[in-house]
């Protein structure tokens, strides 16, 4: 079953190929941290899932689309897929994990301070938390289907609440990234030029998913269209790991229990 939408970005459609990179990058990164026993929230379709097995002994995932987790138990029958609402993590006991990874979850979940306390209690003691998310201070329009972006104190000052150390550094990009940002947010701009009344803000976000979700791809195939050869060859190592997660595309937080 395929769920691709903008908000879920697809590997096969070409003009996702530069936010499906950046979303693989927080995978790459987490080969230097990933070991033992793993724990990911919001696996979605599996994007990073052959880099983590590699790592890990053993690999249990929580997603709430009980049909993609029936494909990836198929495909990946050595780990253990659970369907659930979240938080809490009720299928999960104390001290479980040496590793939690979730990866552009947080800024979906209404209640995530309990989200965090959830990730926090299943790690075993001394055990690492990787969690990314977009930074608001990069974030071109409203997005629907996210109830909150975060700035990176912002977080970083939660997180310190439920963990013993917090970390937050930031993935950015070459000068292809950052053409290619230039270029969505002029196209953007284009588009929002319209909304006088400042719709976006304003309306319910059930009220802007569909008009969202039209726009946004009729703009990634524009983007395509334009520069094709500069969308095409952008790859996972054209983003960076960066100190200043305040000047980042996204936020990528490190915590320890």
């Amino acid at each position: 079953m395929k769920v691709y939408t903008t908000e879920i970005t697809s590997d096969n459609i070409p003009s996702d190929n530069p936010i499906h990179q950046r979303l693989l990058k927080a995978y790459v990164l987490a080969q230097d941290y990933v070991h033992g026993d793993l724990l990911e929230v919001g696996c979605g379709e599996g994007r990073g899932l052959d880099l983590l097995l590699k790592k890990v002994d053993s690999y249990t995932a929580i997603d709430k689309i009980g049909a993609v987790l029936e494909t990836l138990r198929s495909k990946y029958p050595e780990g253990e897929f659970i369907q659930a609402n979240i938080p809490p993590f009720s299928d999960l006991h104390d001290d479980s994990f040496d590793v939690v990874v979730s990866f552009q979850v947080i800024e979906h979940i209404k209640d995530d301070k309990t989200f965090l306390s959830e990730i926090q209690r299943v790690l075993k003691p001394g055990g690492k938390a990787l969690i990314t998310t977009p930074n608001i201070k990069k974030t071109l329009t409203r997005n629907p289907w996210h109830i909150r972006e975060y700035q990176a104190q912002e977080l970083s000052n939660m997180a310190s609440l439920v963990f013993s150390q917090v970390e937050m550094k930031g993935i950015t990009g070459n000068d292809k990234i950052w053409e290619y940002y230039a270029n969505n947010k002029k196209s953007v701009e284009r588009i929002t030029r319209f909304d006088i009344f400042d719709l976006q803000h304003k309306l319910p976000s059930s009220l802007l998913r569909i008009p969202y979700e039209l726009l946004n791809r009729l703009n990634r195939d524009k983007l395509k269209k334009g520069n094709d050869d500069l969308v095409a060859s952008i790859t996972a190592e054209d983003y960076l790991l960066h100190e200043n997660a305040e000047d980042s595309l996204d936020l990528f937080l490190i915590a320890t229990k």
